[in-house]
């Protein structure tokens, strides 16, 4: 049976729909980086996510290809995920959405490294016929955070991250949001199979002491 990082690490992709503090450990992602509306059909975001998911498949059957990953074994690709924020915005404007800088990343299992990434971007690029240089491989420490289960369209995200706020205020801590802290999203649900009022989203947020 492949590994299943949504089941495996349910404290990290399965939270209740109620906020809790975590410590998140470092792990390595394939992102990609862009701006602007995430809803505008066939824009950056759109082909971005694209892109990523073709780099991913690769790296998923490479074990039938003549390329052999060190370690490897069958494993379910993450979800997608996303670190959002917005210039001179604490937080996020859901308002305002051609404003928003992004990063889209999933997750790579441990045994990846940077010369099987490198590989799969470039065996993705000739076979696929598309430009998949943008990618990079990076690490994520996101340390002490504050998360919950957000059910429901993106939309109603502010009652979520309200519910967080007030959570955290009361523990003494409060939003560390940085050049390189952001709001986080993972994406549980297959936004094409799922209706909108259904969607799990993890919102998760950078905290510090008060």
């Amino acid at each position: 049976m492949a590994f299943d990082f949504k089941k495996e690490y349910k404290e990290i992709y399965s939270p209740k729909n109620k906020a809790e503090i975590i410590t998140i450990p470092e792990m390595n992602y394939m992102a990609i980086r862009g701006t602007g509306d995430p809803n505008e059909v066939d824009g950056m975001y759109q082909n971005s996510i694209k892109v990523l998911y073709t780099v991913a498949y690769t790296l998923r059957m490479s074990y039938k290809s003549d390329y052999k990953i060190k370690g490897f074994y069958k494993y379910v690709v993450p979800p997608l995920e996303g670190f959002w924020w917005q210039d001179g915005v604490a937080g996020v404007d859901y308002s305002n959405k051609q404003s928003f800088n992004w990063i889209s990343v999933i997750r790579l299992p441990d045994f990846v490294s940077k010369e099987d990434f490198d590989w799969a971007v470039e065996t993705a690029s000739k076979k696929k016929k598309i430009n998949c240089s943008m990618l990079e491989f990076i690490k994520i420490d996101e340390g002490l955070c504050v998360q919950m289960m957000h059910i429901g369209p993106f939309n109603d995200e502010p009652k979520t991250v309200s519910m967080m706020d007030e959570f955290i205020d009361d523990l003494g801590y409060q939003n560390d949001f940085s050049d390189r802290r952001h709001h986080h999203e993972v994406y549980i649900s297959d936004m094409r199979k799922v209706s909108p009022e259904r969607l799990k989203t993890v919102i998760r947020h950078p905290i510090k002491k008060k």
